[in-house]
């Protein structure tokens, strides 16, 4: 089977605590775990990054760990009875005085103190994930009454999302302080940052990461409307972060799903030009929570993604909670597969016409030039450091496999997200510097991925072991005197 270049993230949960389910889904190609800190107790999340690691190292495979904070959750109390009956055109009050578990079919309470401060009349509120839509009518103290649009069954702690965004809450609450602490406790990978609204949250996140000792990678997940209400702060949030992520569950909500595909496009095609890694999220195969088998508008919805260059699908519920986690990897993979096999997922003009700034980066684009210029090319290896060199490979599409060669598992960890990239462990200081590039293509011909008179492009730095120090390009042939 090719080697597939779209990258898959899976939550765990209570389905793939089940026995023997999570090495199932890492041998079935999951190449970073999601913690979902919106659920689970910390001793669960130090469990299951217990069992990543152990199970990881047991297959010889490098496996990233993403813990996602849960941000300001914004969600109606609860109801006397559990659930009410919305029916159109009735008043309903969303009263911020009211008891918690004393709602009825005329009022509930809300959780967020801000609420009536931040509402007008004429503002929509979409509860349930946009099920039941209410206008507002009149604030009143702590009191904002409604007229329901669009009714139905509504039922306790549902979340609350405004229409074109607006809600002023912050982005990072004191749990999720805390939970950067447990996260760096767990030297996770990756910290997601829930509803940032700009560059400014991704910083903060990014400073209590490192005061707590950690050197996590931000991953911002957009999902307000304001982080794409106009170019200058999508563009800055992207640059603040390492990595994006289209949560499209809550900013399908905010800005409508009639809107969001022209923008999951945009967020994909400006992270891969500001050399960011970019994940597309939620609802990808929601059917597989309870089928075996996806609906055929859910697989062209990965093809999409692919074809757009994202670096990585994920899974949420559909592993978390599903009865088919394993089955649901399997399928997204092969689906990457087939997608990659589009001359347009091979394809790109990236930086083409623009100047680099550091010798490293002039490299890796004059690797990626040669690779899908010059015929006979079957691999590139990447010594790298850092990862940054392989990242800025994979900003090019390519149908050839980027092998990054590091010695630092927390680098290779990384480039578990990045298209196209595989890791490889490789100490070049146990090598002197004639030795590199055969011991480089030795690796490759271990692992049965070059022959004999194939072409392999090798980059790497004339001092290794420093970061940024990639200033070299070599093309080989397997077989010859390297």
């Amino acid at each position: 089977m090719p080697i597939r270049r779209t990258k898959i993230v899976t939550t765990l949960g209570p389905a793939t605590d089940a026995p023997g389910v999570l090495e199932q889904l890492i041998l079935a190609g999951a190449n970073v775990v999601r913690l979902n800190f919106s659920h689970g107790s910390p001793d669960d999340h130090r469990q299951r990054v217990a069992q990543v690691r152990e199970l990881s190292a047991r297959h010889g495979r490098f496996v990233g760990i993403m813990a996602d904070l849960q941000g300001p959750k914004i969600r109606i109390a609860g109801f006397a009875d559990g659930s009410v009956m919305l029916s159109n055109g009735q008043t309903f009050t969303l009263d911020l005085d009211l008891d918690r578990t004393a709602g009825t079919a005329e009022a509930v309470g809300v959780d967020y103190p801000a609420l009536a401060q931040d509402s007008r009349p004429g503002d929509f509120y979409l509860l349930d994930d946009g099920r039941i839509r209410v206008e507002v009518t009149r604030v009143d103290g702590n009191k904002v009454q409604t007229r329901v649009v669009s009714g139905g069954t509504l039922s306790s702690h549902k979340g609350i999302n405004k229409k074109g965004g607006g809600l002023s809450a912050h982005a990072l609450t004191d749990r999720d302080r805390e939970d950067i602490r447990l996260a760096c406790e767990l030297e996770v990978d990756f910290v997601a940052v829930s509803f940032p609204r700009s560059a400014e949250d991704i910083e903060e996140a990014r400073a209590l990461v490192r005061a707590a000792g950690g050197d996590a990678w931000i991953v911002a997940k957009i999902e307000r409307a304001e982080a794409v209400q106009d170019a200058a702060t999508l563009d800055a949030i992207v640059l603040a972060s390492d990595v994006v992520m289209v949560a499209r569950g809550d900013l399908g909500v905010e800005i409508g799903d009639a809107e969001l595909i022209g923008v999951q496009k945009k967020v994909i095609q400006r992270a891969r030009d500001l050399d960011r890694v970019v994940i597309t999220a939620t609802q990808m195969m929601e059917t597989m929570i309870s089928n075996p088998y996806p609906t055929r508008a859910e697989v062209f919805d990965v093809a999409n993604a692919v074809l757009d260059g994202t670096d990585a699908v994920m899974c949420s519920a559909e592993t978390a909670v599903g009865a088919y986690p394993v089955e649901t990897v399997r399928t997204m993979a092969e689906v990457c597969i087939g997608a990659e096999k589009q001359r347009q997922a091979m394809h790109s003009t990236h930086r083409i016409d623009q100047e680099f700034r550091r010798t490293d980066e002039a490299i890796a684009m004059s690797v990626m030039y040669a690779a899908n210029h010059l015929r006979g090319v079957k691999a590139i290896v990447c010594v790298s450091e850092s990862g940054a060199t392989p990242l800025w490979m994979s900003r090019i599409s390519s149908g050839l496999p980027i092998f990054a060669m590091t010695r630092h598992q927390k680098t290779a960890r990384r480039v578990c997200l990045f298209r196209g990239v595989e890791a490889l462990h490789f100490d070049v200081t146990q090598l002197a510097p004639n030795q590199i590039n055969q011991a480089a293509v030795d690796e490759l011909k271990k692992a049965d991925l070059v022959r004999d008179g194939d072409l392999v492009i090798i980059s790497k730095g004339d001092h290794m072991g420093i970061l940024g120090g990639t200033n070299s390009l070599k093309i080989v042939s397997v077989g010859n005197i390297l």
